[in-house]
């Protein structure tokens, strides 16, 4: 039987440095992205495992400048489910004043859904833009599971509502999801995609996260 050579990284913070120097190496210069959007496009690599998605990441230095700046304003971040909230700990958020509101603990979305014949997320969606607060204006939404979510999100914003500082569209699976991040990708909103059937909750998460951390650099 083969030896089986063990990384010696132990910690947390040995094991990120360790994962990023791989993927460093793994994905050599010239790369897609630099600067900022490398450490966002690496995390996405790192959650996911796979620096494959390098090809179908979308990230622009629009909605890495959008996102940040509302970030440093304390904004609310919407998540299409509880897992991607999850995935922000507050430890990152609250020096920011930011506030996680997962969309699906909005109270009445079964009713709502089964009254429009939709999904729970696609509910939430048109819930959240139809408050008089301005709904989702200035906020950043993360959407890493549900393609409906990000559809009616953008049909809401074809008709004509507020747009978010910035839109995360990660969903993840096989019906709609693909041509609900080819929709976002076409149009003219700040946003970071990964097109294709590729997605979830975590890698949402993590652009999040990794606009956490430049948005806590630029306080320090």
């Amino acid at each position: 039987m083969p030896t089986v050579t063990l990384d010696p990284a132990a910690t947390p913070r040995e094991i990120e440095a360790r994962s990023f120097a791989i993927i460093d190496a793994e994905i050599p210069e010239p790369r897609p992205f630099s600067g900022a959007l490398w450490q966002v496009a690496r995390r996405c690599v790192h959650t996911l495992g796979d620096t494959d998605i390098i090809a179908d990441l979308r990230l622009s230095r629009q909605g890495l400048e959008a996102g940040v700046a509302a970030l440093l304003r304390g904004c609310v971040v919407y998540t299409d489910t509880r897992m991607a909230a999850a995935g922000l700990p507050m430890r990152r958020m609250k020096p920011l004043g930011v506030t996680v509101t997962p969309l699906m603990a909005l109270p009445g979305l079964e009713r709502a859904a089964r009254l429009g014949n939709s999904t729970l997320a696609r509910a939430a969606v048109e819930s959240v833009v139809a408050r008089q607060s301005g709904g989702l204006a200035s906020a950043v939404i993360a959407i890493g599971n549900a393609p409906t979510a990000l559809l009616a999100l953008l049909e809401a914003l074809e008709g004509g509502a507020l747009p978010p500082a910035l839109i995360v569209g990660m969903p993840v699976g096989f019906v709609n999801a693909a041509q609900s991040k080819e929709l976002l990708n076409r149009s003219p909103w700040p946003h970071f995609t990964l097109l294709g059937r590729k997605g979830g909750s975590a890698v949402a998460a993590a652009c999040v996260n990794a606009l956490a951390e430049l948005a806590l650099g630029l306080r320090n």
